[in-house]
């Protein structure tokens, strides 16, 4: 996605002004599939333990052998209202994010995660999530085995930026992976984005994004909006997100990598 293309106006609906985004021309969250399709459905790689195993110098930040908060937080900082169950991090309704105490820049993150095993709702209501790269930068977790959304919010996709390749997604209560290979924004003095963030990421054993350069941020900004880039640090905490649904993670380590 290197340059790019936005666009932005702004209409008016039921009294109010409401931005909407394009992106190389196509509308933000856009759910006509012949403007956007949906992503190809593949078959899963086979799940392997080996993959899930730290490399040397990586820093692990929950295994599920030691059932402990040690390496977490409540995005405020204080305790996490999250549960340890089954050496699995769950998270709780109403609980907010919950970050990593360490913080990381440009960096390989190897994360699992799993749905709830009985899949209620539809589209963005079911199994939904997400994985923050320094806090900051979305990728989506959501239940997308035979559920439709807006391709660019399926599980997978760099949230309102990018749809993935490929719909790799597992069932419900099958655990699933991200192997995410990130390297930082970075800014200058005027807080202009002198080097745009960018993404390879494997999911369930297919390549999702290949070195796909981050148009912008993955904030929400209403329902066809997306954030752009804001100056922040070089470094920041692995996040994952409270959004209504008993959603699983475990096996979580973070390789740094300089630049």
């Amino acid at each position: 996605m290197s340059g790019s293309v936005i666009r932005k106006e702004v209409r008016e609906q039921n009294g109010r002004k409401v931005e909407y985004m394009f992106i190389n021309g196509v509308k933000v969250h856009e759910t006509d599939p012949e403007k956007q399709p949906q992503p190809p459905v593949v078959k899963p790689k086979s799940y392997d333990s080996e993959e899930a195993k730290p490399p040397a110098g990586a820093v692990v930040l929950f295994d599920g052998t030691k059932e402990t908060f040690e390496n977490w937080e409540a995005a405020d900082g204080g305790p996490t209202k999250w549960n340890l169950v089954n050496g699995a991090l769950e998270s709780v309704k109403g609980g907010g994010y919950i970050q990593s105490k360490n913080e990381f820049g440009s960096c390989r993150l190897y994360i699992e995660f799993a749905t709830p095993v009985v899949a209620k709702g539809k589209g963005q209501g079911r199994g939904n999530s997400g994985v923050f790269l320094m806090g900051q930068y979305e990728i989506q977790v959501l239940d997308s085995y035979n559920n439709i959304t807006y391709p660019d919010g399926q599980c997978g996709a760099l949230y309102g930026r990018a749809k993935p390749l490929v719909n790799a997604s597992r069932g419900p209560g099958e655990w699933q992976s991200y192997d995410i290979i990130f390297h930082r924004p970075q800014f200058d003095q005027e807080g202009k984005v002198t080097r745009k963030a960018k993404f390879f990421v494997i999911h369930n054993g297919h390549v999702i994004h290949d070195h796909l350069e981050l148009s912008g941020g993955t904030g929400w900004r209403g329902p066809h909006s997306i954030s752009e880039y804001k100056v922040h640090g070089d470094t920041g905490p692995i996040k994952m997100q409270d959004h209504g649904n008993p959603v699983r993670f475990r096996n979580i380590w973070v390789v740094p990598i300089q630049g």
